[in-house]
């Protein structure tokens, strides 16, 4: 575990950067996390009393010094490091000119709102770029700003299974637990917020050479098509839709899960040599002789033959076993790891990814690194997610210019 340094003993590459965040949950989150991370100042803003959902999407939450718990959800912790909180009333006239005169001070202004949404309350791309003509606005939705659906409501669950990935993913269908599986975690979400990064960056340097601004519509669908890849270009260029194989490979023999005497293992043979080795491991080398399975193609036409084979051979001694001599022998292989054992892992340890860093009411808090590691600009993951409205003051004074009694007032209002 490592204890981040302050971010200001560290160059950014983004410190030139502020990011408007009005989005919630997680695929916009996640994309202004990762420009937190890179040293963008960005400010959340959430609403008055309750702020962003995933804060009450506990237990677990963190814990203080006393292992009780806080009011914030690990979930909640997981999207929002790195950023400042202002709790503003978006539906409030004197709200909105707040998220205004912000947007004037921003370069980036990220929203997350159903489409049409901010458009009543004067806070969409055409009506913001009259005050900031360079600005670069990017809207997150579940299906995009045109087309039959773009009113729906976007889930990550849903589109997962609209988008296809449900059906590639999941045990084979004539087997025990066959069906349709999404992932086990909310991955249409977290590569719509990567996608969304990527857009912003290469905005921001269009941005820089021409000094003109843009929106970016970004839609879950869209991604989750998108990140089909070659499952996509299959059908693409077969016209054959492709099917579920659990944790097997369509063309690769052995590429799979094994279960052992006291596991499970991976075991990943990308060639017949190491085909070969595995088999010689596991006291059965006439496995790689016989000639329906002597080659890669050979396999994978008697898969249903040789594979209950080698579950056999593999179940018979332990995982350690396994992985030591076949690591020996120079076949890829490994263990199938719980969460817990991914952060005992010593390559895990050894590249830092856990840090300690400080929080008002936990007094330190276990987050995880991001995974840029620059060496000029290095990303910073030193800053805690924020308590609701915990710079609220602080950023109405310093970026806006208001006074403690113009503050004051706003919040008797219910405004803030």
């Amino acid at each position: 575990m490592t204890t981040a340094p302050p971010s200001s003993a560290l160059p950014t590459a983004l410190g030139h950067i502020r990011v408007l965040d009005l989005s919630r949950v997680l695929a916009g989150p996640w994309c202004s996390q990762n420009l937190a991370d890179l040293g963008a100042d960005v400010i959340k803003i959430e609403r008055p009393g309750s702020g962003d959902d995933t804060r009450a999407w506990g237990p677990p939450y963190a814990r203080d010094a006393d292992g009780n718990d806080t009011t914030e959800a690990a979930y909640y912790l997981s999207a929002n490091r790195g950023k400042r909180s202002v709790t503003i009333d978006i539906a409030s006239a004197e709200g909105q000119q707040l998220i205004r005169e912000l947007a004037r001070e921003a370069d980036v202004v990220l929203e997350n709102y159903k489409v049409g949404q901010l458009k009543r309350y004067g806070l969409d791309y055409d009506s913001l770029k009259q005050l900031k003509p360079d600005l670069v606005y990017c809207s997150v939705t579940g299906f995009g700003q045109d087309g039959p659906y773009a009113h729906r409501a976007g889930y990550d669950f849903l589109i997962q299974g609209m988008g296809g990935l449900m059906s590639v993913t999941g045990e084979r269908d004539d087997l025990p637990g066959g069906g349709p599986q999404k992932a086990g975690v909310a991955l249409t979400d977290l590569m719509t917020g990567m996608y969304a990064t990527i857009a912003i960056l290469a905005a921001l340097t269009h941005r820089d050479r021409s000094g003109e601004g843009q929106y970016i519509d970004m839609a879950l669908l869209d991604v989750q098509v998108a990140m089909l890849a070659n499952m996509g270009s299959n059908y693409l260029n077969s016209g054959k839709a492709p099917k579920r194989w659990g944790n097997a490979h369509p063309n690769i023999v052995p590429y799979q899960t094994f279960a052992c005497a006291d596991g499970h293992i991976i075991v990943a043979t990308g060639n017949d040599g190491q085909y070969q080795k595995f088999v010689e491991v596991g006291g059965e080398p006439e496995l790689a002789g016989d000639l329906r399975f002597a080659t890669n193609p050979q396999r994978v036409k008697n898969r249903d033959v040789l594979v209950p084979l080698l579950a056999a051979m593999v179940l018979a001694r332990p995982r350690d076993f396994w992985i030591a001599e076949l690591e020996k022998v120079g076949v890829p292989c490994g263990p199938i790891n719980d969460i817990g054992e991914v952060y005992q892992n010593p390559q895990v340890r050894a590249r830092g990814v856990v840090i300690d860093v400080p929080h008002p009411t936990a007094g330190s808090m276990k987050l995880v690194r991001s995974p840029m590691k620059m060496s000029v600009s290095p990303s910073t993951s030193d800053r805690a997610p924020p308590l609701l409205g915990q710079h609220t003051d602080e950023i109405l004074s310093t970026v806006l210019g208001r006074s403690a009694a113009d503050i004051a007032a706003l919040r008797a209002k219910g405004v803030l």
